[in-house]
């Protein structure tokens, strides 16, 4: 074990590896000289990158950099919602399918690249006409339905800025979004499918727009045909001012630095981070890593990424980066239980999806489910999977490959954000030999690194702090209104230097394991201890299909592990102290005793929010006996009443 000196704690090992088939790698996009490539002349990498998107005016510059503001391809001007659609229909594939929508009630669209350039057309015409144009911006709150993504790409052509706000936002949520991006028009649906029911979100819109605001109109689409309030001189139906709209439209263009759209990312403070992004820029790198790290065949791949359009992955892998690369898609509405837990794989198996690109929680809850229920159906047509939203621990890497992909399908396990605008750190799935729970090295043109608490570079086998020391082309311009925030969130801790906020590790070959936030980061007798670590372990035993881990306090070490688990499906045991007893010796045995849980809780449910996320400072109230705080956010705020009320526990007896 390292000494009490490391930046973060390398207790954990993973010694399995798995290189592409030479049938794989034959066929791949990226080649292992990429890196070289980059490497030799980084910018003139990016030039060739920006050059496969269709520019109305070519670049002067390719980057102006004074810390820590990028402006990327300078003087270049271009059009989102060209790349993502215009060109497709210019170039003879205007009958290629777009997007196979899939409701939840069962109900299905298939919609052409022609199809779809005239939708986005007759909405941007229907935006200029209630006087939307690119000095404003557009909320968009809406279920995961096809005209989410024609809001997005008519506010991109006319050069609106957008900001989709996740549709399980409260109306405070939605308000505090409104009023800091001062948007003049929302665009919402009366409502959406959601664990078979329809649930309403206009009357969430009403609710915010009691706040003071400048929005002037509501579009409101309808889905479900519930009976809907009505404000009349704001409130227009959009299928009233959309569809009489003439399905051409002119597009004007931009420039590369014009915003194209901000999305709301949790702070450490009450309110939000208005992270944005600009076209040029964002649009190169979404495309590129696209290409490279999914392998995409736009001929012949059906290509399904399972993220809303209100997270980063929705905006970047659902709609500018596959549209650009002019793929088709799958996108579903609902639930992955509804109505049943196999829903997931039977759209694979009815659209023949060959691409997957979900995230590690949807993962483990699969194993939770139970084998059976991918086994029911057809995964053959599969041949890659993607990991993203928070580090995958090798059990669930394992399972993934071996239940869903057959042990035939390359993993790519993506490390980026919301301030990042792109993948990061990915295995390329033709060139990487993978290690289960490794998001591996940072891909070509991207210069991400490990250090210490002095901002040093650690060596193999050692923890520390992720950096990004190199501007990138979909890098976060700021924070919306917020300058000295921008510079102080990002970019005060190592001078100079992009923090990501995350914690990672370098194993003896160089791989990078990504380790979490590091405010998951516990201190246990001087000893920083990644959560990330401890839960893998605790996952990596046959009987644990996921599991949640906090520090409490404790007078003794500073800080104690107790952890949360969920059983798999079909999983019994008769004795719950002899399963705890077990469970703390494997940790032990996996990556030392310093990593015992103080206390274990077998749990049905663990606090996610709607994207999935762990809420573990609810999990830290009840480790230290607290009354449990805002549960307002979670998917399903009865969990932690479930919690508190005593589930299993046991605490060390040693």
């Amino acid at each position: 074990m390292s000494g009490n000196s490391e930046s973060l704690e390398n207790l954990s090992t993973e010694n399995r590896s798995f290189p592409p088939s030479s049938a794989f790698a034959t066929q791949a996009n990226a080649s292992a000289d990429l890196y070289a490539h980059a490497d030799k002349d980084r910018l003139a990498f990016w030039d060739e990158q920006a050059s496969a998107l269709n520019w109305h005016k070519k670049w002067d510059k390719t980057l102006q950099w004074d810390s820590p503001f990028a402006q990327w391809f300078v003087g270049g001007q271009i059009n989102a919602s060209v790349n993502a659609v215009d060109r497709h229909v210019a170039e003879g594939n205007g009958d290629r399918i777009a997007f196979h929508f899939e409701g939840e009630p069962g109900d299905t669209r298939t919609i052409s690249y022609a199809q779809l350039l005239a939708d986005v057309s007759k909405a941007a015409n229907a935006l200029t006409e209630i006087g939307i144009n690119s000095e404003d911006r557009v909320a968009i709150y809406m279920p995961l339905i096809p005209e989410a993504i024609v809001a997005m790409l008519a506010c991109a052509r006319i050069g609106a800025i957008h900001s989709v706000v996740f549709g399980g936002f409260s109306a405070d949520a939605l308000l505090s979004r409104i009023q800091d991006a001062d948007a003049t028009l929302v665009i919402t649906a009366d409502g959406g499918f959601r664990k078979g029911a329809a649930f309403a979100l206009k009357p969430l819109v009403d609710e915010a727009l009691k706040g003071e605001t400048n929005v002037a109109n509501v579009l409101v689409v309808k889905r479900t045909g519930q009976e809907t309030a009505w404000n009349e001189g704001r409130d227009i139906w959009w299928h009233d001012l959309v569809n009489r709209q003439n399905p051409t439209h002119t597009p004007e263009f931009f420039d590369s630095e014009h915003p194209l759209f901000i999305l709301y990312t949790s702070g450490t403070t009450a309110k939000p981070k208005g992270i944005f992004h600009t076209i040029g820029g964002y649009l190169t790198q979404a495309a590129y890593t696209h290409k490279v790290v999914f392998d995409i065949k736009a001929e012949t791949d059906i290509y399904w990424c399972t993220a809303d359009v209100g997270w980063i992955t929705g905006h970047t892998y659902m709609v500018y980066g596959p549209l650009i690369n002019g793929c088709t898609q799958v996108i579903y509405e609902g639930t992955p239980d509804t109505p049943h837990k196999g829903r997931v794989f039977e759209v694979i198996e009815k659209y023949g999806v060959t691409i997957l690109y979900t995230a590690p929680t949807l993962i483990r809850t699969w194993m939770k489910w139970g084998d059976e229920f991918p086994n029911k159906f057809n995964l053959t047509t599969l041949r890659l999977l993607g990991s993203v939203g928070e580090p995958i621990n090798p059990e669930a890497w394992m399972w993934y490959r071996e239940v869903i992909g057959g042990n035939n399908c390359p993993i790519v396990d993506t490390w980026w954000q919301t301030e990042t605008g792109a993948i990061m750190i990915s295995p390329l799935p033709g060139v990487t030999a993978t290690k289960p729970g490794s998001a591996m090295r940072p891909l070509p043109g991207i210069s991400a690194k490990v250090v210490d608490d002095r901002g040093v570079e650690v060596g193999n086998g050692h923890g520390g702090f992720l950096i990004l020391d190199q501007p990138w082309p979909s890098m976060l311009r700021g924070i919306w209104g917020e300058t000295e925030r921008y510079k102080e969130t990002y970019w005060s801790r190592f001078p100079g230097i992009y923090f990501a906020g995350d914690g990672a590790k370098l194993d003896d070959d160089g791989a990078i394991w990504l380790m979490g936030r590091v405010d998951d980061v516990m201190n246990i007798s001087g000893h920083r201890i990644s959560t990330t670590e401890v839960e893998s372990a605790l996952v990596s035993y046959e009987a644990i299909a996921e599991a949640a881990v906090v520090g409490a306090a404790d007078e003794l070490t500073g800080q104690a592990i107790v952890a949360f688990v969920i059983l798999r499906g079909g999983t019994a045991h008769a004795d719950g102290d002899a399963l705890v007893k077990e469970l703390r010796n494997h940790v032990a045995k996996e990556i030392g005793a310093i990593a015992k849980p103080r206390q274990i809780m077998v749990v049905n449910e663990l606090p996610k929010t709607r994207s999935g996320k762990i809420m573990r400072r609810l999990l830290k109230d009840v480790a230290e006996n607290r009354a449990v705080g805002d549960a307002t956010t979670l998917a399903d705020p009865n969990v932690m009443k479930l919690i508190s009320e005593g589930l299993k526990s046991s605490k060390d007896e040693d």
